[in-house]
């Protein structure tokens, strides 16, 4: 999955100043409206259910928006429709991909709330109770956060700058600053009520804007979806090559073998993202969070739709040639997209159009930036400061205390590195994230969840041994070094030709984790039949939460 990272000297998408002074408008509307709504939503009391879940009082339906909008990041909407432009075949395979990791998280939704509270950190402790299963969901959790955090607010800092028509190195970070400094303020004033509001908004104003821009995609070729892809096909540049795999990350085996690792990592990575964990337990119970998870399914499916609609459209309407001439990766095809048909739209309703796609790549990463923040902070407050520094003995206000400033850290953290890395290729970031989720996270659940010889051995085994290795494969492949999109492009000292290792990390983890478990298999104790049965209720069935 390909994720914002604007290249050094990239010249801004052409628009008029009154473009920009309605982009400008927008933004500032934007954030006065998302900050009153976090003021008026947030907690009404200091306590744990309300900051971390807002008292689970969303609906099916308001929590399958907020899902989706935590679904819905830069690489979604920019990425994949710039893929789909760029790549054909490659990109709309990415957009399947992307759409199925919902449906895998549909599956593990019931059993995810049923066996969590808050965090990672008590879905994991239900297996294995104690300090050390709290202190490997929090590395798990700040492992997979941290790199997409410092990757959506470099890519928020770029983007608002490129939209406003600055092109300083300067001038984005300012950008990002200002754009951490909104994550941090909503996330302490709303919490999760707070920052589910502005989720919903962003996927109400994001969906909105696809849905219009595919209309005026079908309309420009007579509402004929032959047309459209010989349009696509045609403008391109690819010919007939078009709709066929191998553009993306090459046609040869090792480019076949790279997307496929991808696909892997964006449809079992992106179903097992902290603040996704996070967001399920917002629901009422495990019924109600399947019912939400199947209402998000739904609309990601018809918001895929929009996207590759859109990114053909592009492909058609202003051409291969001219996307790649202004960013080789696609990603600004949408702006353009916009540009060319608010070109033919007269006044006003030009104007508008361009600022709709404007505002919703602000708004797509600031909500996202904002649930990543969340869920990080409530893994250093609830796992390690209240469960592991106090023992569980902590006061409900003294945690929301903590949950507050642990905001502030790591969102002033992620500040600090985005407005550092300014102007790297942060990129590979998303398939570090990704594979991290994947190899960690989902074996660590599926795991602890499903197989009851599973123990604590076997959990730290999956956590740190999957952490190390995946770090460890990331830092010896193309995506760290080696090629000209590498983190570290002027050092080659790759020893894996991929760019996205899952298909390595993933069955490494899993076999951490199995692996973990048979060399510390525990002697049961004599009552242990009442615990597993006491773990298999509290799963498969719900039960009252301690």
């Amino acid at each position: 999955m390909t994720e914002l990272s604007l290249a050094a000297g990239l010249t801004p998408v052409s628009g008029s100043s009154d473009d920009r002074a309605m982009v400008l408008t927008a933004f500032m509307a934007f954030v006065v409206l998302s900050l009153l709504l976090c003021v008026l939503a947030g907690p009404e009391g200091d306590t744990t259910a309300d900051f971390y879940t807002g008292n689970r009082s969303l609906t099916p339906m308001q929590n399958a928006l907020a899902l989706t909008g935590d679904y819905i990041s830069a690489a979604t909407l920019l990425g994949v429709s710039g893929l789909v432009a760029v790549a054909g075949y490659d990109g709309i395979s990415l957009a399947v991909s992307s759409c199925l990791a919902v449906g895998v998280f549909l599956l593990l939704a019931g059993p995810l709330r049923n066996a969590g509270r808050y965090t990672l950190g008590d879905i994991l402790a239900l297996r294995a109770p104690g300090s050390s299963s709290r202190i490997a969901a929090a590395t798990a959790t700040l492992a997979v956060c941290l790199p997409f955090l410092v990757l959506q607010l470099a890519g928020a800092g770029s983007a608002t700058a490129l939209l406003l028509g600055l092109t300083s190195l300067g001038a984005e970070q300012v950008c990002t600053v200002f754009v951490g400094v909104l994550m941090i303020g909503y996330t302490v004033l709303g919490g999760m009520r707070g920052t589910s509001l502005v989720q919903i908004v962003k996927a109400g104003v994001v969906f909105t804007t696809m849905a219009l821009l595919a209309l005026l995609v079908l309309w420009h070729h007579d509402f004929d979806p032959g047309a459209l892809l010989t349009a696509a096909e045609r403008g391109s540049g690819l010919h007939d090559r078009y709709f066929e795999p191998g553009h993306a990350l090459g046609d040869g085996a090792a480019g076949r073998l790279d997307f496929l690792s991808l696909q892997l990592s964006v449809v079992l990575g992106g179903a097992c993202m902290p603040h996704i964990l996070m967001r399920i337990n917002s629901a009422t119970d495990g019924a109600t969070a399947r019912r939400a998870t199947r209402y998000a399914v739904a609309v990601m499916a018809a918001f895929f739709l929009c996207v590759v609609i859109a990114g053909l459209g592009a492909a058609g309407v202003v051409g291969g040639q001219k996307i790649r001439s202004v960013d080789s990766s696609g990603q600004l095809a949408l702006l353009l997209l916009a540009g060319e048909l608010g070109g033919g739209t007269p006044g006003l309703a030009g104007n508008v159009l361009y600022t709709a796609v404007a505002c919703s790549v602000f708004v797509t990463v600031l909500a996202v930036v904002a649930g990543i923040a969340l869920s990080a902070a409530a893994a250093l407050a609830h796992d390690l400061h209240a469960h592991v520094a106090r023992k569980g003995h902590m006061s409900e206000r003294g945690e929301v205390r903590s949950a507050r400033w642990a905001v502030g850290a790591v969102g002033g953290l992620g500040v600090l590195l985005a407005a550092m890395a300014q102007r790297l290729n942060l990129q590979s970031l998303t398939y570090l994230a990704l594979t991290l989720a994947a190899s960690t996270v989902l074996p660590a659940c599926l795991y602890g969840l499903f197989w009851s010889r599973y123990n604590r051995t076997g959990l730290l085994w999956t956590v740190y041994g999957g952490v190390l290795c995946t770090t460890a494969l990331y830092v010896c492949s193309l995506s760290f070094s080696g090629a000209p999109t590498s983190l570290m492009p002027g050092h080659d000292f790759h020893l894996i030709g991929l760019q996205s290792t899952a298909v390595l990390a993933i069955p490494m983890g899993f076999l951490l984790g199995w692996a973990g478990s048979v060399a510390g298999r525990r002697v049961r104790p004599t009552r242990g039949t009442g615990t597993d049965l006491r773990w298999r209720e509290r799963v498969l069935v719900g039960a009252r939460e301690e």
